[in-house]
């Protein structure tokens, strides 16, 4: 078996011999199909999430389960799935008072997954998907319908989920909602096309980046505002022109920055939703006027994994793309060998992609 890790802080990725246990009690393993390139995979090399080195790298997958544990009810083998790293355990105060996309009890596989000497992988965001199969927990693998697309569906696992999810379930966006969106690059686009989906009527796309505003307006978006030359006073008051001076409804943070976020507070309407679903670094510290925030009103969020319950959205978004709804096939750029993930990194890092997806 093969598969991508990252050996060390920032080294190039390797492809290696890998071994997958038989699965044990509450575990299956899946034939990986399709693994989308996630900014989470470049973190992970990059020594931004932990120092558990080497990491099985790719977690955005679909594929097909191939052996299942003693006490696995939810899949069999042959089931067409998409993996999630939010397996919920139903038991928590969270799940308890009937809040399980906050579960704060998720389930991973129990074995480890090694090198052929044996050394212990740590598969990323519990998963470690960039290999021909993968250990997980059975409750980490939701079936949806086999006739998707493997490239398209399998990015519900991760950034696509997010996006959408900041949108239309941490947002909550309504029919005739304005909405503001920082960041126009997986996550946030598809947070554009979430709030399309959701009934928005203005829908207002922010970057730097103007081949990233042409692609979010093809998507959904209504307006663009190329933020290159704009400094934080300048972006508010662009939102502002577009919504009758009073501000976006809803401002959707897809960079996590201190600036950008600052930029969501003070663009969106009294009363209004700011969400966060960029993803900060640890050094990153935030100043803003306590007053304003009281006196301002409404809500601040941030989006864990767009609060998505994988059993509930996965099978709901994939029909929706089978019906022509969702344009989830837009969303994957390239189609690439599992020996080009280095490559799809510099892409990714550049612009010039909404996803590289490996297919194994």
């Amino acid at each position: 078996m093969t598969g991508v890790i990252a050996r060390s802080k920032g080294s190039p990725v390797e492809l290696v011999s890998i071994v997958v246990p038989d699965p044990g009690p509450g575990e299956a393993v899946v034939d990986i199909e399709t693994c989308g390139v996630c900014h989470t995979d470049y973190h992970y090399r990059e020594g931004g999430i932990s120092d558990d080195f080497p990491f099985l790298l790719g977690h955005e997958a679909a594929g097909r389960v191939s052996a299942i544990g003693d006490g696995v009810t939810n899949v069999k083998v042959g089931d067409f799935v998409v993996l999630n790293w939010r397996a919920v355990c139903g038991e928590c105060r969270a799940c308890v008072r009937a809040e399980p996309w906050y579960c704060f009890n998720t389930f991973n596989a129990t074995q480890k997954m090694t090198l052929e000497d044996g050394t212990e992988l740590s598969p990323a965001l519990g998963i470690g998907a960039f290999a021909e199969k993968t250990l997980v927990h059975s409750k980490q693998c939701t079936k949806v319908d086999p006739a998707a697309d493997p490239a398209a569906v399998g990015l519900l696992g991760c950034g696509i989920m997010a996006g959408l999810g900041a949108a239309m379930n941490t947002g909550n966006v309504g029919r005739g909602d304005s909405v503001a969106v920082i960041g126009c690059g997986g996550v946030g686009t598809a947070a554009i096309v979430g709030a399309e989906l959701a009934g928005a009527s203005t829908i207002i796309a922010i970057d730097r980046d103007p081949k990233k505003l042409v692609t979010a307006q093809r998507l959904g978006a209504t307006h663009v505002i190329d933020s290159s030359s704009l400094d934080e006073a300048g972006v508010v008051a662009a939102v502002q022109a577009l919504t009758n001076t009073f501000g976006a409804d809803v401002v959707i943070d897809a960079v996590g920055r201190p600036d950008t976020w600052r930029q969501a507070f003070y663009a969106r309407d009294l009363a209004g939703t700011v969400v966060l679903v960029g993803v900060p670094t640890p050094d990153m510290m935030l100043e803003i006027p306590l007053l304003d925030v009281f006196g301002r009103g409404g809500s601040l969020k941030s989006s864990w994994y767009g609060d998505c319950l994988p059993e509930r959205d996965f099978p709901m978004l994939t029909d929706l793309f089978l019906q022509g709804r969702l344009p989830l096939g837009e969303f994957v750029s390239e189609r690439i060998a599992i020996t080009d993930i280095e490559q799809a990194f510099t892409s990714m890092a550049r612009g010039d992609v909404l996803r590289s997806v490996v297919v194994i």
